[in-house]
């Protein structure tokens, strides 16, 4: 099967100049054009990786906000086989995700114009697909012992929900939004490549005009940038859990 899958890949159209440009965009790498890193212009690097964090930070943000009321609307908290409202709720967020954010971005370009608000939209909304599932998975496995001892007292819905059910839940919904700020960082820097601003614009623009040393400036700073945020990411995600 491995070996088979080879012969979909149409090797014949692979330009002859592929080799050349996979040295050139190594030699950038090698040799980065450092003057790029900070002049204090407003379109350095530093400055358009602020923008994609930016970007990032508020596309999760939202959805996390976003993903609460989803959640607890998919979440099957009774023991039945069929519960409508969790089938519709469920349905609803994988629908969501099937949305690639790319697809999602070059919609919102169009319909807001091209920078990074239609990023912060892609992510917003693609994001939801995803916190909305796990957000809706932890308030299914959440221990109920406490909802029904405060419910036998006479507690009202909200003092449920605000003493026994969010302390709960509250841990592992901050580690789930922080480990999408992950995802989101990576996402963020590719979806300047159509247009919705961010580290990726100038990258593409840097392709375009084949300024390899630009590239790879820009290259190692968004690996610098992922590591620097999935270390702090992780970091945190254990002083929560």
């Amino acid at each position: 099967m491995y070996v088979w899958s080879f012969s979909g890949i149409p090797l014949t159209k692979i330009q002859g100049s592929a080799g050349q440009v996979s040295v050139s965009i190594f030699n950038g790498i090698i040799h980065p054009d450092w003057a790029y890193v900070y002049n204090g212009s407003g379109e350095d690097m530093v400055s358009e990786l602020v923008i994609t964090l930016a970007i990032a930070f508020l596309g999760t943000i939202i959805s996390a906000v976003l993903s609460v009321p989803f959640a607890f609307f998919a979440a099957q908290t009774k023991n039945s086989m069929f519960h409508p409202r969790s089938t519709i709720g469920k349905f609803l967020l994988t629908a969501i995700r099937a949305f690639p954010e790319v697809v999602l971005a070059i919609m919102f370009i169009k319909a807001v114009g091209p920078g990074s608000f239609a990023g912060v939209l892609a992510i917003g909304v693609h994001s939801v697909g995803m916190l909305g599932k796990l957000f809706s998975e932890a308030i299914e496995e959440m221990d109920r012992s406490a909802e029904v001892a405060i419910e036998a007292d006479g507690g009202t819905k909200w003092q449920i929900f605000r003493i026994a059910t969010m302390p709960q839940i509250l841990p592992e919904l901050v580690s789930y939004t922080l480990y999408r700020f992950e995802i989101s960082v990576r996402s963020a820097s590719i979806l300047g490549l159509v247009g919705a601003g961010g580290i990726g614009t100038p990258m593409m623009f840097a392709l375009q005009t084949r300024d390899w040393s630009k590239t790879g400036i820009i290259l190692l700073g968004i690996v610098a940038m992922v590591l620097a945020i999935d270390s702090l990411s992780t970091y945190l995600r254990r002083k929560l859990i």
